[in-house]
């Protein structure tokens, strides 16, 4: 995999260097490793907000500069794509500027806190020609690739109803300190924050959303700050949502960011005319699938194990059962961009199918405000 206009390596910079900017940068490492068919990009620079820390990151990460000033990367030749990790409130400004810069994007979820800036980075790439990702990795995994196709198949019958559940207790504990993430800022809270993935999944499977009414609620009015005292939650961490489905499926999502003992739950449920399938994230390496027809002696779910059946499960490990994790749908997710990169096809969602994420999302808060249905 070189860059298409002068024959060297794609070479890459790193805005972030937190959770998910750890998860970039293992992908841009590993990419060439696990898939073998492209030549390994050239990590060229990281930003942070001071230089210690990105020069510590730089070292750690393998990248071969670093700076305290991200739009350092905006004027540096050597950089053709831009991965963005930070808080979500700065997303749009470094996406606008790096598409601006005539940089492709690799952006982490969700676009922006308010629509009409997702719109504007929407504007900005189609006016750049260049490639503008979102980092939506859940849907990268094999068995979710899977699962479309058995859908495509007609395995399980006309689709009728689907119920998705996404539960984490990163925010469960009423004495976590207040962060950005309960700042109205960074957004509403559960919904954009969090549901994205689970509408991300939605979308691969069916198609976009066409209609919305929601509820949203806060366990906690307050948080403690870390210097003493409280203040205010911004934003809810329940979001309970009744859904309509390209070709009129119903569906319901729960997004809970304070449910204690759940730490990856993305639990789907499909339901057809034919069967059923269930899917749960926090076991991301099976499924369960449930057909009617045949002998009712026999009847009931089976499990699917993933294995090197499952492309590209066999690109990281040739025995089944063993299973991948979140950074390997990463690096799947990192493949498929370098794909778009080239010109060719490419499994991401872009900022267009992004935005009309974004839409949905805004529409169930607006649907939440006014207590209505709503169409994104």
């Amino acid at each position: 995999m070189t860059s298409a206009h002068d024959g060297k390596p794609l070479g890459v910079g790193l805005i972030g260097t937190g959770y998910m900017g750890k998860c970039h940068a293992l992908a841009w490492n590993n990419v060439a490793s696990v898939f073998g068919d492209i030549e390994k990009p050239s990590l060229v620079a990281l930003a942070e907000i001071n230089d210690d820390l990105a020069k510590q990151k730089a070292r750690e990460f393998g990248f071969a500069s670093h700076t305290a000033n991200w739009r350092d990367l905006l004027s540096n030749p050597d950089i053709n794509v831009i991965s963005i990790t930070t808080p979500n409130a700065f997303h749009p400004e470094m996406a606008i500027a790096a598409l601006q810069a005539g940089k492709h994007v690799w952006c982490e979820k969700p676009m922006a806190p308010r629509l009409e800036q997702a719109e504007a980075m929407l504007a900005a790439a189609q006016a750049s020609g260049r490639v503008a990702a979102m980092g939506y990795n859940y849907i990268q995994n094999p068995l979710i690739r899977q699962i479309k196709a058995l859908l495509d198949q007609g395995a399980i019958g006309a689709v009728n109803h689907v119920r998705v559940e996404m539960d984490e207790d990163f925010m469960a504990n009423p004495a976590q300190p207040f962060y950005w993430k309960s700042e109205a800022s960074s957004g509403y809270g559960a919904l954009d924050d969090f549901a994205v993935h689970p509408l991300s999944l939605l979308f691969t499977l069916f198609g976009h959303v066409t209609a919305v009414t929601c509820d949203m609620a806060k366990p906690y009015e307050h948080r403690p700050l870390k210097e003493g005292g409280q203040r205010a939650v911004e934003n809810h961490d329940i979001a309970n949502v009744l859904m309509r489905l390209e070709g009129n499926i119903s569906a319901l999502l729960a997004a809970n960011r304070s449910a204690w003992g759940r730490k990856g739950r993305i639990a789907l449920q499909i339901y057809g005319s034919k069967g059923s399938i269930l899917y749960d994230q926090e076991r991301m390496n099976e499924f369960q699938l449930y057909q009617a027809e045949g002998p009712a002696e026999t009847a009931g779910f089976r499990t699917i194990l993933a294995g090197p059946q499952h492309a590209p499960y066999g690109r990281f490990i040739p025995a089944p059962g063993h299973g991948l994790g979140f950074n390997d749908l990463k690096v799947i997710e990192c493949r498929e961009l370098l794909s778009a990169v080239q010109g060719q096809s490419a499994h991401i969602i872009g900022f267009e199918d992004g935005l009309r994420i974004e839409r949905s999302i805004h529409a169930m808060a607006r649907s939440f405000q006014d207590r209505c249905w709503v169409t994104p």
